[in-house]
């Protein structure tokens, strides 16, 4: 008897594709959350404690720069929170 074909799987979207692999990946490590909370943290409290000391603290030399620092660490935090997996 002849054998038959075998039938065509749908295509997978984007989406699908992606917790595919999200889930093949496993969860984070143990350090990945801290990390992540601790620095969303430490930026604001770099902006927090640039303000209310008048600019004297973290960093006096940079000036207005300690704002941009603050940001710029809080932003990491956030762009850790695009690859978390529990």
């Amino acid at each position: 008897m002849p054998e038959s074909k075998p039938r065509r799987q749908p295509r997978r979207s984007n989406q699908e594709q992606d917790s595919a692999k999200a889930k093949a990946a496993g969860p984070n490590p143990v350090w990945y959350k801290p990390v992540m909370f601790g620095l969303m943290l430490i930026g604001l409290f770099w902006i927090i404690t640039f303000y209310i000391s008048s600019g004297a603290f973290p960093l006096p030399s940079v000036g207005n720069g300690n704002i941009l620092i603050g940001f710029v660490i809080a932003i990491v935090g956030f762009l850790m929170t695009t690859r978390w997996r529990s």
